[in-house]
């Protein structure tokens, strides 16, 4: 569950230290969002020969949520920690970076994001 303000961890190598969360697509009522969805993001801090630059504006999928979140067969998936990967626009849906750290969710698949799920070392 994530929701404006919320701090994302940068689970690609685009340089970012930190993303911040400035808005959710889908509505103008809109609270919060789960897992596979885009958001826009604001990179707090970056590296400086990374591919992002600081206080950037950036579109993130969200990769890992530490909310629950209940499948369709009534299983839950649960994850340490906030994360998201940056990618270049929402039709394309590719990645900027060009790694993926840590297990990615199986909804990313689901919602289209094949190349960030190929390239990750884990779906669960």
């Amino acid at each position: 569950m994530i929701q404006r303000r919320t701090v994302l961890k940068p689970a690609d190598n685009t340089g970012a230290r930190k993303l911040r969360v400035i808005h959710l697509y889908g509505g103008a009522k809109r609270k919060f969002s789960y897992l596979g969805d885009i958001v826009k993001a604001v990179v707090d801090g970056a590296d400086p020969n990374g591919m992002v630059k600081d206080s950037q504006m950036v579109l993130c999928v969200v990769a890992r949520t530490r909310k629950a979140y209940r499948r369709n067969d009534g299983s839950y998936i649960r994850f340490d920690d906030n994360a998201g990967i940056v990618i270049d626009n929402p039709n394309d849906k590719n990645p900027v970076g060009t790694r993926v750290f840590g297990p990615v969710a199986r909804e990313l698949k689901d919602k289209g994001f094949n190349k960030i799920v190929s390239m990750a070392a884990e779906v669960l």
